[in-house]
């Protein structure tokens, strides 16, 4: 599975931007997808993770409420909807698969294929 994240960006605080990440290759619908993010100087942090049939959703604290992840099967395609963006949302943001083995996870290390990343500043 390869995946190339797209849709970044510099965004006034309290706005929005919409996060694509298409995969190519079979058996799209198997993986839960995740997007994380890397703050400079932190470590990389999970963002939010969705499970093929979307029935299974996660969001970190620091996002609920503000962004929205969903997913296209039939494009082969994961979105991250961020509105009310704040300063401390500016990162590099990523998405990942993981091939589901019966449960969602939110560990970065669980996850099987990265996309290359994609910048986000938030200016206030």
């Amino acid at each position: 599975v390869q995946l190339q994240a797209s849709g970044g960006g510099l965004v006034q605080a309290g706005g929005s931007l919409r996060l694509s990440c298409a995969a190519s290759g079979r058996s799209f619908s198997a993986y839960v997808m995740g997007w994380f993010r890397q703050a400079p100087g932190k470590e990389r942090e999970f963002v939010a993770a969705i499970k093929w049939s979307a029935d299974t959703i996660y969001y970190a604290d620091s996002v609920k409420g503000r962004f929205t992840i969903s997913r296209d099967n039939a494009k082969n395609t994961v979105y991250l909807q961020m509105n009310s963006l704040k300063s401390e949302d500016t990162a590099v943001y990523y998405c990942a698969a993981d091939l589901y083995v019966g449960y969602v996870t939110t560990a970065a290390a669980q996850y099987d294929y990265w996309g290359q990343g994609t910048q986000v500043t938030v200016s206030s």
